[in-house]
């Protein structure tokens, strides 16, 4: 994906909810509109991850299947 994240969060080897925690936490720590790129390799994280941020008021700026793992591109509300 062609998006400039500000910050970068390593999930992998984290079981669901613990990625969905840790975005959070990163997210706490950012200004709005700017963005975190979570790394995720737990199947129900993919799914689940999404739902969260969304239903956080967060975005979802994309998703891209790696070798073993997902990147997810997420732009914290208020920017």
């Amino acid at each position: 994906m062609d998006v400039k994240e500000d910050t970068l969060l390593d999930a992998r080897g984290l079981q669901c909810p613990m990625p969905s925690v840790k975005t959070a936490l990163a997210l706490e720590q950012l200004d709005g509109g700017q963005i975190v790129k979570v790394l995720v390799d737990d199947p129900t994280s993919n799914r689940d991850l999404p739902q969260w941020v969304r239903g956080n008021g967060h975005q979802v700026l994309g998703m891209e299947e790696m070798d073993g793992y997902t990147e997810i591109y997420v732009k914290k509300a208020g920017g």
